[in-house]
């Protein structure tokens, strides 16, 4: 089929980013032709500023080289710039008198620094800050111990006050508001970060205009509105962008402030779509890495054919490292008389923490001097999480010094959000392509590839992962020494194949050992029980304990545990319970922290007659299966109404029984926040609010205790019951052999598994799925009982 023509005008990051989800999606649907006006290839603006520092060269900060662009077979065209388009011939026209023909168009014209349309704004010394060339004249014309001027008290405006000093200069920051950076930053927090400027050396001087910027043809000084003045012998224009919209204008395509757009960034036209910061979408036009990029992700399915629900905005959030100040802001961070606000002011060590909230959701964040649970706070406002009143004040509290804080982070967790790379994604580069510097790992992932805020962490995460406190390999490893396959491949081949026994499997994968072993053996049993639920039919009854559910015991007696559901019991079956110990002799009697009663030591001749002469359904919860639920029962600690909860843990315990799991499951229901049942240590935890059920995931109560991360607040019974039936299901089908919630919880990532459960085709799948296992497993334990 004959390639489609595809042009890009603007050779930025945002456009060129498009062009390679483009390239990803479908490699050979377009003959790409790309016009930049800069006589560069793409490079990361954003980064301008750490070469002005000294801190990198401007070869480190290119994104894609010559090479990039032929390999993938792209008509570059540097140093030249598309003048006009014809809508109609579907043609563009570059400075150059060149024509080249579109089947689709893409804007990426970006912005353009704004000037201060001010009486001297055009003498020598004077410069924009946004290009290589605007790079290269401030470090040219920038003498150690001259004065320079920066006008802007916004990021640019730092960063290049940062780069002055670095060059020698004196410098002073002129700023027409009272604290800097009022868009990121709350007051408390501008005051701060000025603080540390200052120690730095930089100088600031707020609510300035400038009305004039003095000298002849040289500039001289700055004269303020006020009728104060200053010296400058640089002066460095940092006052903000405006959305480069001239070609779309005159072309005809419709603009407001930047170029109108849909959600699948067509323009007016719907043959040339726009991307990047000049694009206003739905009221809104953004400057910030992360939502180009979504924006361009969106733009390259929709050109490629695959349709979504588009591009719906996106939540602004703001990672800075400034002069060594880490910085993070997302969301609404002013209070109001809607919303109420918990905040954490540590002049110590100079960390400033405040939270915005309204209605029990989180809806904005600022953090300075410590922003490492920016990403956990960014995935509680973009899911609108519920959080209750002890989370609120667990989320200030300073995080563990010892050691490094990335071991603490899930595998999940977001490093890189312009990227969206994750911890995981990170380590598992690293252990596979052996890679050993950062720069090879923003090679390989783009981790610290764009904004470069993450740098830091990344520099940390690499630093942890070659010492000897990482434990955390994910390299793909095979199931046992009997097969080079991992878990992954051999349920795949399984289904592929349609292997339905044992042995089939190890013969037809080629096992070494034709027997297998303690570790696949088990592995593979669990396995052809989720893909054929028939398959236990075939297999031995596992004495006599699998029919009347006793467990066997090392020293050859058994024991029985009379089943309670919820640990609810009655005076009837009490009393039953006590004349069965009594008649055979059963001394050994105890009640666990499960709420059951346990006969001991009861002698295989006797277990028969005691099963009969007790004649109550026993539970078992021997070996990979769902345990008994925790409940809490108490009145000692509080009032509350413990029905509910005892309710829920019934139905959940009834509906789950006998059922397999890849490793013991352990369930936990309290009544409420005093969390009787230990609910955030368990499994799958729930614990009873005035708004519903809190759900956690992934907590351990083992020799290294583990809380687990709440998952979601269900506001009815019903729909608590069904996530956790889902859940259960989900974790089924999906853990491998043997792997923990928490584990698993970390791989999948916390987020995947929220979009899962929600989706509510998803769900009844699930509880479907689960209805007829269930349905299977209880079928052969009435057949086993019988025989």
């Amino acid at each position: 089929m004959k390639k489609q023509k595809l042009v890009l005008v603007g050779n930025g990051m945002a456009g060129v980013r498009c062009i390679e989800e483009i390239l990803t999606i479908n490699p050979d649907a377009f003959d790409i032709t790309i016009f930049g006006s800069e006589p560069h290839v793409n490079y990361n603006r954003i980064l301008l500023s750490t070469v002005l520092q000294g801190g990198t060269t401007m070869d480190a900060i290119t994104i894609n080289d010559r090479n990039w662009y032929e390999k993938h077979r792209i008509q570059l065209y540097t140093g030249e710039t598309v003048a006009a388009i014809d809508k109609e011939k579907q043609v563009v026209m570059t400075d150059k008198n060149r024509e080249v023909p579109y089947d689709h168009l893409i804007m990426a014209t970006g912005s353009t620094p704004f000037i201060l349309p001010i009486p001297g704004a055009d003498k020598e010394g004077v410069t924009a800050f946004r290009t290589i060339e605007d790079c290269k004249t401030i470090m040219e014309h920038a003498k150690p111990g001259e004065k320079a001027a920066v006008i802007g008290g916004g990021l640019l405006g730092l960063e290049a006050a940062r780069g002055l000093i670095n060059l020698g200069m004196d410098v002073s920051v002129v700023h027409k508001g009272s604290y800097l950076l009022e868009r990121q930053l709350d007051q408390t927090a501008g005051k701060m970060l000025q603080e540390e400027l200052e120690s730095q050396g930089m100088k600031f001087l707020f609510e300035k205009q400038t009305e004039n910027i003095t000298g002849t043809s040289r500039v001289e000084g700055l004269l303020f509105k006020d009728g104060t003045k200053i010296d400058a012998d640089l002066v460095v224009m940092a006052v903000g962008v405006r959305p480069n919209v001239q070609l779309a204008r005159q072309s005809g395509i419709e603009v407001n402030r930047a170029i109108l757009v849909n959600d699948y960034l067509q323009t007016s036209d719907p043959k040339i779509y726009a991307v990047g910061e000049c694009v206003e979408h739905r009221g809104t036009v953004y400057g910030l890495v992360k939502p180009l990029y979504e924006q361009g992700k969106v733009l390259a399915g929709h050109i490629c054919g695959i349709e979504d629900q588009g591009y719906e905005g996106s939540v602004l959030s703001t990672q800075l490292k400034i002069s060594g100040v880490e910085v993070f802001s997302v969301g609404q961070f002013h209070e109001d008389a809607a919303s109420k606000a918990i905040k954490l002011y540590d002049e110590v060590n100079r960390v400033y923490k405040k939270l915005i909230f309204q209605d029990h959701k989180m809806i904005g964040a600022v953090l300075i001097g410590d922003t490492r649970d920016r990403t956990r706070l960014l995935d509680m406002i973009l899911k609108q999480k519920d959080i209750s009143d002890f989370e609120k004040m667990a989320l200030l509290h300073p995080p563990n010094e010892n050691g490094y804080s990335v071991a603490a982070m899930p595998l999940s967790e977001v490093i890189c959000n312009c990227n969206n790379v994750t911890k995981g994604a990170i380590i598992e580069a690293v252990q596979k392509e052996g890679l050993a510097t950062v720069e090879e790992v923003r090679k390989c992932t783009k981790a610290s590839g764009s904004c470069g805020g993450c740098k830091p962490l990344v520099t940390e995460l690499l630093t942890y992962i070659n010492s000897d406190e990482c434990n955390e390999n994910i390299s793909q490893k095979s199931m046992c020494p009997c097969t080079s396959l991992t878990e992954d491949e051999v349920v795949k081949e399984m289904q592929l194949l349609g292997l339905t026994t044992v042995q089939e499997v190890m013969g037809k994968l080629n096992w070494y050992n034709s027997s297998g072993c303690d570790i696949c053996r088990p592995a593979v049993e669990y396995y052809l029980g989720m893909i054929f639920p028939e398959f236990e039919n075939k297999q031995e009854i596992h004495l006599e304990n699998e029919r009347v559910n006793a467990i066997s015991q090392t020293n050859g007696t058994y024991t029985l545990i009379p089943q309670m559901y919820g640990g609810v019991t009655s005076a009837e079956q009490l009393r039953k319970i006590a004349d069965i110990a009594m008649k055979y002799e059963i001394e050994n009697i105890a009640i666990t922290s499960e709420q059951r009663i346990h006969l001991l030591d009861v002698k295989k001749e006797l277990l028969s007659a005691v099963c009969a002469d007790l004649n109550m359904p026993l539970s078992s919860t021997y070996g990979n299966m769902v345990q008994n639920v925790k409940t809490c029962i108490g009145e000692h600690v509080c009032q509350c109404d413990k029905q509910p909860s005892l309710r829920l843990a019934v139905e959940l315990e009834q509906n789950l029984e006998f059922l397999k799991t890849p490793y013991r499951l352990k369930l936990g229901v309290s009544a409420c926040m005093h969390n009787g049942a230990g609910s955030t240590t368990k499994d799958i935890g729930v614990i009873g609010m005035d708004r519903g059920w809190e759900i956690y995931l992934g907590g351990s109560s083992g020799r290294i205790a583990r809380s687990g991360e709440l998952l979601t607040v269900a506001p009815t019974d019903e729909e608590a019951f069904e996530i956790i039936m889902g859940l259960v299901q989900y974790y089924r089908e999906s853990a491998n052999y043997l792997e923990r919630t928490w584990q698993w919880t970390e791989r999948l990532g916390l987020i995947h598994i929220r979009e899962v459960l929600f989706d509510p085709e998803l769900r009844q799948e699930l509880l479907k799925r689960l209805e007829e296992d269930l349905a299977m497993r209880k079928k052969i334990l009435v057949e086993s009982d019988s025989q």
